[in-house]
Formats: structure tokens, sequence, C-alpha cells
């Protein structure tokens, strides 16, 4: 019996709910639920930015692995420095000409411990989480434009019996006038009919205005523009519960994704302890470097000068030396010789080694260094860092019991929600179905003058009522199957 009950509910929903199309290829201005979800899932922005996070967190990844290679750098630089008295170290060197020169370097430093050694692990279980969360969010945006199609289709609904009001209200207006004609009723039967009418039509029009305002919701949820007509084409049975609380349970707490999600981000608080507690370890640091200097006095004859006065000062000492050794009867030093003579070809090379700016460098002596360091005190630093992430992991497993258990009681209300809107939707098509009979009796005693017109219009106030009634339950029971759904985390059509 109660198979037939919900079999003529759907016979009776199938009547008012626009969006319920005989099988047939979509065509364009359609849109079923699932197109929705996953235009939601392609559009919506706010989806969208939670998808960025896993772009940082592969990033993440990324930088991690590397993390363990050798960092490289390169750098060249340029000076010029003014003629004069410069002191280095202590000591004077003064140049009259000006000075330019430029500089080079490659340097490759590596620098390793556990922390290091922990971070693509750590970066790894981020990124799981990140994932999880994303998962989550996704379902949790499939719930919300569920909520929304179905408010939209009750919204369609609801406006398809506030015209089949107003086409009562009409009849209701037609017989008064035909019974006023016939002598048998009074101008104010024929007044009340015109309230009902007028009422009945405001309805209906802040009932299409309801479903329009609904259907921009829907597309602003997918993140579109909303067309100006679009067909909602799924369709909802009402059946009842077929599935046991224990199982809805069982996959709630094992399949959830936002439980799964706090589960991913208490392991990756796990792998923090481990990274913050590794900083314990000595670090290794291995540096090298190639490198190179140019130097050019702007001047070049400076240099040339400054050689032939550093010659001439040596052939002064050779005749001051080579008086002596003729003095002496010693052979003489030949101050006069090529040796001591400074040839144009001299000047020219000397200008030609000057030029070295920029790229004529000199390169600087290899070296490598290594350094094995163990911070023994560093104010505590260490231990703040491992007590945060020990008080972190701690945090996120009293989140994930808590989600477990929030997790139970949604699954729970949910369930017995859908039970309850299950009986609610036989009770109040019972109650549809009495509601138009005794309006149609009303209308019978009406018309052969055994009744009065307010018995009419209280009948029709409770035909009104009840209709809005069953719809309401229609739609307040697949929200609650939807609910559920999004409870469990899972689809369960």
């Amino acid at each position: 019996m109660r198979s037939l009950l919900f079999a003529a509910l759907l016979a009776l929903a199938s009547q008012v709910v626009a969006a319920q199309p005989p099988a047939a290829p979509v065509a364009a201005g359609v849109l079923t639920l699932d197109e929705a979800i996953a235009a939601a899932r392609r559009n919506n922005p706010l989806f969208l930015q939670t998808l960025n996070d896993r772009r940082l967190a592969d990033a993440q990844v990324k930088n991690a692995q590397f993390s363990l290679l050798p960092s490289v750098s390169s750098s060249f630089g340029a000076e010029y420095n003014q003629g004069g008295d410069q002191f280095v170290g202590g000591a004077v060197i003064s140049s009259s000409s000006n000075a330019i020169s430029s500089s080079y370097n490659l340097g490759v430093n590596y620098s390793i411990n556990g922390a290091t050694l922990m971070a693509p692990r750590a970066a790894r279980a981020q990124r799981d989480a990140v994932e999880a969360d994303i998962e989550g969010t996704s379902e949790q945006l499939r719930a919300q434009v569920t909520q929304q199609y179905l408010t939209v289709l009750q919204a369609q609904a609801r406006a398809a019996v506030q015209d089949t009001l107003v086409a009562t209200a009409q009849t209701q207006l037609d017989l008064a006038n035909a019974r006023v004609a016939a002598g048998a009723a009074t101008v104010l039967d024929i007044r009340r009919a015109e309230v009902g009418l007028g009422q009945a039509q405001v309805q209906a029009l802040q009932a299409r205005n309801a479903v329009a305002i609904e259907r921009l919701r829907l597309f602003q949820q997918m993140g579109l523009e909303a067309p100006g007509s679009v067909t909602l084409v799924t369709e909802f049975p009402v059946r009842e519960p077929s599935f046991r609380l224990d199982s809805l349970l069982q996959l709630a707490r094992a399949r959830h994704p936002a439980l799964d999600a706090m589960r991913q981000r208490e392991r990756a608080s796990e792998v923090s302890v481990r990274q913050a507690r590794s900083a314990y370890t000595p670090t290794l640091s291995l540096s090298t470097g190639w490198g190179g200097r140019s130097y050019q006095f702007t001047d070049d004859n400076y240099l040339v000068e400054r050689s032939q006065a550093q010659l001439a000062g040596a052939q002064a000492q050779c005749f001051s030396s080579d008086s002596v050794r003729t003095a002496l009867g010693l052979s003489s030093l030949n101050c006069t010789g090529p040796r001591y003579q400074f040839t144009p070809e001299m000047a020219d090379q000397i200008r030609a080694d000057n030029n070295a700016f920029p790229f004529g460098f000199n390169r600087s002596p290899f070296g490598v260094s290594a350094r094995l360091s163990l911070p023994i005190f560093d104010n505590w630093s260490r231990e703040l860092r491992v007590q945060q992430a020990q008080v972190q992991r701690e945090d996120a497993r009293y989140q994930v019991r808590a989600r477990e258990l929030q997790a139970s009681s949604d699954v729970t209300q949910a369930y017995l929600t859908l039970v309850t809107a299950a009986r609610t939707v036989t009770l109040q098509d019972q109650v549809a179905r009495q509601a138009r009979e005794e309006l149609a009796f009303a209308e019978e005693r009406y018309r052969v003058g055994a009744a009065t017109f307010l018995d009419v219009t209280t009948s029709r106030s409770s035909y009104e009522q009840a209709q809005i009634d069953r719809i309401n339950s229609v739609y307040d029971y697949h929200k609650a199957f939807a609910a559920l759904e999004n409870a469990v985390g899972r689809p369960l059509r």
C-alpha cells in the first residue's frame, strides 16, 4: 500500500514540477544537476581560489626537493676610483691616474642537516593535506549546488501550484457570477471571488519572481551569468530510505572528505614534529668558487711614465754602483746598455697590458672550504619550535576526534530527518487529496445552493495550503536526502 502511495505522489508531483520534461535528448537551454555541479567546479571563484593552493603546495614540494642540491650564485661588478692617496693596510698608495676595475665570482654552496633531509617529506605531507582540503571543498560545493538546484525546482513547483490556484479562483468567480445571474446569490459572493482571484494572482506573481531569484543564485554558485531562460531537467524520485544508519556512519567515518582532510593535517603535523626535532642534528656546509679581477688605469701614459721613472732610477743606481766598481778596479756594469733603454715597443706593451677593463680578468686562486657546526645553546629556540610542533599535532588530533563526533551527529540527524521527511510526504499527499475532494464537494454544494460562498472560500484556502505543504514536503525530502549525502560526504543515489 505504501509503494502505491509513493507512486501516486510521484504522479502528482510530475504535474506541477516544471523541470520534469519527458525523456528526450537534451537540447540547448536545459541544465542537469551533474552539469551544474561540473560548471561550478570549473567556474566558481571561491572554489578556484582553493585550487590555487595546489600550485603553491607543488611549488613547496619542489623547493624542498631542490634544497638537497647545492646552491649556485654568480656576480659581476665594476668600480671607478679617482687618483690620489689610498690607505691599504696602513700603507699609503699614491696614484695620479684614475682607475677602473671589474670582477666576477661564481660560487657553489652546499649545506645539509636533518631538517633539510626531512623537508621533502614534510612538504609532501602538506601537499596531501591540501589535496584533501580541495576534495572536501569540492564535495561541499556539490552539496551547495544540489541544495540550490532543489530550491529552484521547489520554487518552480510552488509557482506551478499558484498557477493552478489562479485557475481555481477564476472558476469560482465564474461560478459566483452564474449564481448571481440566476438570482441564487448576492454580489457579495462575486466580490469575495474577485478578492480571492486577486490574491491568487499576486501570489502567482511573487512565486514567479521567487523562481527568477533562486535561478540567479544557482548560477551565481556555478560562477556564471544567468542565461535568459533555462530548464532544470534532473528528476528526483521519492523513496523510503533503503540504507541503514550504521552503514552510513561507517561510510562517513571512512571516506568523508572533510574528515580525511583533518587526518591528512594530523599526519603532516607528525612530520613537522620530526622535522623540528631534527634541528638538534649537526649542519655540514661546503663552499667553493671561481673568480677574477681586472684593473685598468684610465691614463695609459701613467704606467709608461712610471716604468720610465723606475728604469731611470735603476740606471742611476747602476751608475752609482759602477763608479764604485771602477774606483776599485773592477769591471764596468755597462749601465748604458739595452737593459736600461726604454723603447717604444715597451711602451706599447705596457699600454696593451693596461687595457684589461672590463673582461681582461686575472683569475683568483681556487679554494674549497668545509664546516661542521652544532649549535649548543640558541636561547631555547629549538625547544620552542619543537613544543609548537607538538602542540599543533595534539590540536590536529583533537580536531580529528571532534570532526568524527560531528560526522556521527550530522549523519544521525540527517538520517532521522530523511526518514521523517519520507513519512511526511505520504501524509501530506493524503491531506492534499482530501483537501481537493473537500473543495470539489464545497463547490458542488454551492452550485446547488446547499452551501455559502464562504464555505467555498474556506475550502479553497485549505486546498491551497495543502497543495503548498505537499510541494514543500516533497522538496524537504529531497533536501534532507542531499543533506544526508553531505553529512556522509558521498552521493548516495
